[in-house]
């Protein structure tokens, strides 16, 4: 006779089914750890009834495929169940046997029992439309529970040779979904590989008229440290991760306390090819106890270190119900701040000892590191700052903020930097030129998101960053100010015709921070020319002007030039005006609005 299941109705099991799993192939996963854990309390038990006699060694779990019959069986030699076990354990919806063989025998970390909810089992019908189960316990009496979904089951007492269980799926017809690959030796060993490839008794299957043995059963992180060389990690994470090249870095951590755990961790010698696009996705491989239960666990690895490949694994992380997803974020946010720290400490210590090394990581990834700060609008400078690395105008090698602090001339308060597409663009700038003659190291900033770093970290150790084409830039004596003040005090007219005749530019003066050049553009307030030019270019963003000043090198021929110009010819003051501030915004790197205006004005000059 038929009965019902005890958790109320079909329309729990349906959402068991179609709700709480969300990937079908995960029933293998599912059914392999309940069989594991058959297998775990058998052994447990051996060891403290003497009447119990088996051989650990003797202990599996055989898959068996009937493309005929469109069949799938799990069989194991565990511990079994007897009939009021099947009807407690598989007729009570969300009733967990496992659990409850850990409370009664007292278990905490003495045994991995994977098993919590009791509802794993009923992700077989997710791809079956019958399941069968036939199970001897150590009673030595055979039953077998058979069910076609939410509408009941059976049970009925049966023959079977030794004891443990043998679940048997008759799977669905193909439709929208297909279910027969599920046939297909290798699918079964891929799923195995992917999901139970640490359970550590042997899966065995038969492939290519051979019986072999499916999963690894040890996972490398478990091995202790002084017996895995380094070609072993390097195998498996080319292996694991699909990447052609060995790793640059390898981080292995065990974490006991709150939430204990393992870590194995990779920090890739390329980026991958998407790495800086929206394809990519961040997350660290979850095991827990050894069975995988995320792919991409992306809660547990910051952004700014989202390059770094890896897994973790611990028994202490709660689980939904069907193990797929996260249930108390502390243990995880336990384990990300244990994570981050880890990843930092080492790459400082590569910074610090391995020094090639670390610039060849930060080629990769230092973009990424800039952008943890950038888009934490400062929140995790102090995590990230001391990892950042800056050409600079010394040796045009790469230093950190700390050696540019090291080598500051006397009374030096600011850090100099400069901002252009490549480094030999950037000493070309006027500006530039002047610092250097000061005797000033310059950091060179080559990437669109570097002024918008130092400017949300604004300092580093009490000394502000400074672009040296800031407006009020002040390298000068008290005596060079005073005589520039009356020559821009002289010359004000001048310089307001000019105004006015530059639409684009806030003030023109004279400057004394020029040697060779004619003129130059610097900026007031935080807006930088540089700045201006990196967020008009993103798509559909809001037109945004920088402060211009132009401002003419007052000891060049250039400025009597325009002095006598201005006093005699309007026409021509205004035109060379017009060209110096074409001139200044090449030098500058930045777009000329009238080009055709500008190249004829040159000609109309040149032909004189």
């Amino acid at each position: 006779m038929k009965k019902q299941f005890k958790a109320e109705s079909k329309k729990l099991l349906d959402m068991m089914i179609n709700s709480i799993y969300t990937n079908k192939e995960i029933f293998l996963r599912e059914l392999i750890s309940n069989a594991s854990d058959a297998l775990d309390k058998l052994y447990y038990l051996s060891l403290t009834d003497k009447d119990i006699k088996i051989n650990k060694k003797d202990l599996e779990i055989n898959i068996y495929l009937d493309k005929d019959n469109k069949t799938i069986t799990i069989k194991d030699n565990g511990i079994g169940m007897n009939k009021e076990e099947l009807e407690d354990n598989l007729g009570t919806i969300a009733k967990s046997g496992s659990e409850l063989f850990k409370e009664s025998n007292d278990l905490k970390k003495n045994i991995d029992i994977i098993g919590q909810f009791g509802v794993g089992f009923y992700s077989a019908f997710m791809v079956a439309k019958k399941v069968t189960v036939k199970s001897m316990s150590l009673d030595n009496m055979a039953y077998i529970w058979e069910s076609d979904g939410a509408d009941g089951y059976t049970i009925k007492e049966t023959k079977k040779d030794g004891i443990g269980t043998e679940i048997t799926l008759y799977l669905k017809d193909d439709d929208n979904d297909t279910y027969t690959d599920l046939l297909d030796e290798t699918k079964i060993s891929n799923l195995v590989k992917k999901y139970s490839d640490y359970v550590h008794y042997p899966i065995k299957m038969k492939m290519d008229d051979e019986v072999k043995t499916l999963n690894s059963m040890i996972p490398i992180w478990k091995k202790s440290k002084s017996s895995v060389k380094d070609s072993e990690y390097n195998d498996f994470y080319t292996d694991k991760f699909y990447d052609y090249e060995a790793p640059l870095k390898v981080i292995r951590s065990e974490v006991e306390g709150k939430c204990s755990y393992t870590a194995l961790l990779f920090i890739p010698s390329h980026a991958p090819f998407n790495y800086y696009s929206k394809e990519y996705e961040k997350g660290l491989f979850l095991y827990s106890k050894g069975v995988m239960i995320m792919e991409k666990c992306a809660d547990i690895i910051p952004d700014y270190f989202s390059f770094v490949k890896g897994l973790v694994d611990s028994e202490d992380i709660s689980l939904n119900i069907s193990r797929e997803t996260l249930q108390e974020n502390y243990q995880i946010e336990l384990i990300a701040k244990n994570i981050e720290s880890k990843i930092k400490k080492e790459l400082e210590s590569m910074l610090q000892n391995e020094r090639e090394t670390y610039e060849k990581f930060y080629d990769n990834f230092g973009m990424q590191l800039k952008y943890g700060i950038y888009t934490s609008y400062g929140m995790k400078k102090d995590v990230l700052k001391d990892l950042l690395l800056f050409k600079s105008s010394k040796e045009k090698k790469y230093v950190t903020f700390k050696e540019y602090i090291d080598n500051l001339k006397d009374n030096q308060d600011k850090i100099y930097y400069a901002c252009g597409e490549t480094i030999d663009k950037i000493d070309m700038l006027p500006q530039v030129e002047a610092v250097k003659d000061k005797g000033y190291e310059i950091l060179y900033l080559t990437d669109n998101v570097d002024e918008f770093v130092l400017k949300i970290m604004m300092n580093y150790d009490d000394k502000t960053f400074v672009n040296v084409c800031d407006d009020d830039l002040d390298l000068d004596t008290k005596e060079e100010k005073e005589v520039l003040e009356k020559e821009n005090e002289k010359n004000k007219d001048m310089f307001a015709k000019m105004n006015e005749i530059l639409a684009g530019v806030s003030s023109v003066k004279y400057t004394n921070r020029l040697k060779n050049h004619p003129v130059c553009l610097t900026t007031k307030g935080e807006l930088s020319a540089q700045m201006e030019k990196t967020l008009n270019a993103i798509p559909n963003s809001p037109s945004v002007k920088a402060e211009v000043v132009m401002e003419i090198n007052v000891d060049h021929p250039i400025a009597k030039k325009l002095e006598k110009l201005y006093k005699k010819d309007k026409k021509e003051f205004e035109d060379m005006t017009k060209i110096l501030y074409a001139e200044a915004r090449l030098v500058e790197g930045l777009e000329i609005d009238n080009p055709t205006e500008i190249t004829n004005l040159i000609c109309d000059f040149l032909a004189k």
